[in-house]
């Protein structure tokens, strides 16, 4: 079964993106802190982690280039209402993460996931 590391401050958008995934047959793992994220990667592997780009502690992409160097293999999709900051060059984001920009429909997000876990 794919493991889905989800990382997100908004509480309800976590509980909601957690579900969701959840319901489309995925076990999730959630934090609300990219370092707690970080700290979890280090001790099991994931398939997939999606992440919040805006976030205290450890934003997004901090938290995926050190977990995809952790783990090479590692999908990254992140959520966020800056998808255009994702997208700078100069961001050092996993040149292969998908962006999904805010607000998007949890279908969206569900088919999006099934694509990259295909992959």
């Amino acid at each position: 079964m794919s493991q889905i590391l989800l990382a997100e401050d908004d509480n309800d958008m976590r509980r909601f993106l957690a579900r969701a995934l959840q319901n489309a047959g995925y076990e999730v793992v959630s934090f609300d802190n990219g370092k707690s994220a970080y700290d979890r990667l280090r001790e099991e592997p994931f398939t997939l982690l999606l992440t919040d780009i805006v976030m205290p502690e450890m934003d997004g992409i901090e938290l995926a280039r050190r977990a995809t160097e952790l783990d090479p293999d590692l999908k990254v999709m992140f959520i966020t209402g800056f998808a255009a900051v994702a997208l700078n060059p100069d961001s050092q984001a996993p040149k292969d993460a998908k962006v999904l920009s805010k607000p998007f429909h949890l279908r969206d997000l569900v088919n999006e996931v099934g694509k990259m876990l295909v992959a």
